[in-house]
């Protein structure tokens, strides 16, 4: 009997695994669209709008992969790879964020040391 040809072959439990990973995904999409808002005045985006955004996100994101991370611990029925991206995800939104409180550090102090 031939397991790549077989009914339970590797190939048809790959797909099957990456077919349920997208619908995993096209619901979690669905239920994280947001509810369309009442048309309000648009006022032109601050930088502090900006990087209060920017905070929420990368927050959110630490959030979720806490709670991901919390919930395969627990025993939960959630995929490895689903938790190991977003635990990268909040990473990488997390050393962005710094970088760039770095580099406006820097250019605060440099304007500071500026004569006048």
């Amino acid at each position: 009997m031939s397991g790549v040809t077989g009914p339970m072959s590797v190939d048809r439990v790959m797909a099957l695994r990456s077919q349920i990973l997208e619908r995993n995904a096209a619901l979690s999409r669905a239920q994280q669209a947001p509810a369309p808002a009442a048309p309000a005045e648009s006022k032109p985006a601050t930088f502090v709008d900006t990087f209060e955004d920017a905070f929420k996100s990368v927050n959110q994101a630490q959030a979720q992969a806490g709670a991901l991370s919390e919930a395969y611990e627990r025993g939960e029925t959630i995929d490895i790879a689903k938790v190991m991206l977003a635990r990268q995800q909040a990473s990488v939104g997390f050393e962005a964020t710094l970088q760039v409180r770095n580099k406006l550090l820097s250019a605060y102090k440099d304007i500071m040391s500026m004569p006048v």
